[in-house]
Formats: C-alpha cells, structure tokens, sequence
C-alpha cells in the first residue's frame, strides 16, 4: 500500500476556525464520534461508558507536559552588549544536565545562554538543527518558575499560563516529560474514570514523553519524513495486564495515538506487549499491522500529518475518509483541544 498514495486520498480543506481554541468544558462533553463496523453515530463524549463494557482494558498515557517554553538571555559583555533574548524550547534531557533543545533565533543564540539564573552552555548542533545545552545542574526543578508551557502553534496562549497549566493536562497526568500533551486524555474527568471503574473496566498506565516532532506535518513523500525519537516505559503490572486480556479475548482500548505507538514499539509480532523502557521512531502508516488495540481514543487530526496515516492504518482508509467528510459536514472541532473519535480497529 502506498502511503503517499492515502495521503493524498485522505487529503481536505481544513477552515482555520474549525481548529480548536479552546478545550469544552465540562471536559467530557465533548462531541465523540463512534467508527466501526456499524458505520458512524454521533455521541458525546461521557457517553464512553454506554459504548464500553466490564473486563475492557483502557491503556492511557500518563505524561506530563513540563514548561519547557524559556525566554533565555544572552550575557552581556564587559563593554554593555549583549543580553539580547533566545526563546528556548526543551525538547529532553539527552544525558545528566544536557538537553536538545529549540533556539529561536538560533543563528544569534551564541555559546552561552542563561535561563533565569541558571547557565546553559551551546555545545552541539543536531541533524534537525535542535541545538545541545548543557547546564551546570539539573535544570528540572527550576522550570515551573522560569518556562511556561509549551502549547501548540496555533494556539494564541495569552498571558494565561496558570490556566493553560491545568487545562493543557490530562486529570491523570502523573511523570513529567511531555512538551505537548497526549490531547486524546484531556476528554476525560475524574468523575467519568469512576463512572468507568464502577463499571467494571480496567484501566492501566504507560508512559510515553511526547516530542515537537508531534507537531511536523509530512512536507514531501511519507518515506522521507523522519520520526523524531520519543522516550517510553511499560511496566511489568500494565504488560501483564494487557497480555492477560488479549489471551481471554477481551478487549483493549488505547487512549490516543501514543499509548498505540508505545504499544506496538513493545509489542512482539503475536502482540504481546514486552515490558521496559526504551526510545521509539515507529511509524504507523497503511499497511503497517496494528496488534495490540482493538479500539482507539483519539482526537480529530490534521491534514497531511502522520497520525492521520496512523488512524487510517489502524481503522481502515474508507472508515476515515467517511468519518472525516462526516465530521466536516457535522462541524467538529479538530486537533489537540477539539473533539474525539472512537475507532474500532479495521479488518
């Protein structure tokens, strides 16, 4: 199956006001659209536990997004030159102290930042021109009070940051690391996760620390896209819990398209899901077999973008054609803070 090929087929006329400014609230009374077998139905997002049943398994991602949106300073030299600003963005920390980082303007960001009152020195370039910056102690600790967090590009953040720090986190968010949220969670509400806990579904965590790389459109042919690396951990309790359910036939549904590509980096060609940690590049495009969710929370995609290629490979192509054309004539909200999407994995 060509990649490029679906692209093009799956490809649509996106109106920027039909992009997501704000997430709804309640948070769950978002617009979810049910995919599958059936064909489409048009649901509210609090109904999930009407569309679930006793003994699924919910595998969510518990990242947290970090502040990694600095406003840096250049030092100022002994004749009064200098301190002119660098925005900085954190993408991970590499080893002990040194992170990759976004420098804008990177051309004029030099050899020495200071971050509030802490030091990063510019000591290499990567391939997608991210600089390395090496600092003179964990910087971790110190970013809730020097960053801001870092929402998408589209999104006109304000002078809001307080606000953006709680509604740009899933409830259950837990181990920090993310610089983009995984969006598909932030549907949810304590009161829905008891709703679906008294109903006798089981839910389970992993990790998965999303990267800016979520934010890349694919600018030439799929196959020459580069997925950027993000770091992930499963613990033995959720592999075990997964395999178990797969084994019995029940089913497991994964809340958004990290918790997928964590899955199926981990995931044997049986489908069984290997326990540890490690870094993925997967990249899920038609044609690529989908082993371990039989159902997929996610929110609605742009187009162009690679996790468009992952829900069509996941669903099937003709299921997200109609479910697309469907949400445009129906006037969903897209991307991360719009509505969602439950989709039954395709034949």
């Amino acid at each position: 199956m060509n990649p490029d090929a679906v692209l093009a087929r799956l490809a649509f006329d996106l109106p920027p006001e039909r992009i997501a400014q704000t997430g709804a609230e309640p948070r769950d009374s978002s617009r979810l659209m049910v995919v599958g077998e059936a064909g489409l139905a048009h649901r509210v997002f609090r109904d999930l536990p009407e569309l679930l049943r006793a003994g699924d398994v919910l595998v969510f991602n518990e990242s947290r997004v970090i502040p990694a949106r600095v406003m840096a300073r250049k030092p100022v030299t002994p004749g009064g030159f200098g301190g002119g600003q660098v925005e900085v963005l954190l993408l991970r920390e590499e080893e002990q102290h040194v992170w990759s980082a976004y420098l804008k303007p990177a051309k004029r960001a030099g050899k020495e930042l200071w971050l509030g009152q802490h030091r990063a020195e510019v000591v290499g370039v990567l391939p997608d021109g991210a600089r390395l910056l090496r600092f003179e102690r964990d910087i971790k600790p110190h970013l809730d009070e020097i960053g801001r967090l870092p929402l998408p590009p589209y999104i006109d953040a304000g002078d809001s940051d307080e606000t953006w720090r709680e509604r740009y986190q899933t409830v259950y968010a837990r181990t920090p690391g993310s610089v983009a949220a995984p969006t598909a969670g932030l549907h949810f509400t304590p009161e829905l996760l008891a709703r679906l806990d008294a109903l006798g579904v089981e839910r389970h965590a992993l990790t998965l620390h999303v990267g800016a790389g979520t934010f890349r459109p694919i600018t030439g042919s799929v196959a020459d896209h580069v997925m950027h690396a993000e770091r992930y951990a499963i613990s033995e309790g959720a592999a075990r819990a997964i395999n178990r359910a797969k084994a019995e036939g029940r089913r497991v549904v994964a809340v958004g398209t990290t918790t997928v590509r964590a899955l199926e980096s981990s995931a044997n060609e049986d489908g069984t899901v290997n326990p540890g940690e490690g870094d993925t590049s997967i990249f899920i495009t038609p044609g690529t077999p989908v082993r371990v969710p039989d159902l997929l929370v996610t929110n609605l995609h742009l187009p162009g973008s690679t996790l468009l290629l992952l829900v069509a490979a996941f669903a099937g192509e003709a299921r997200i054609k109609a479910a697309y054309d469907a949400a445009l004539a129906e006037g969903y909200r897209f991307y991360s803070l719009g509505d969602a999407m439950l989709l039954e994995r395709g034949l």
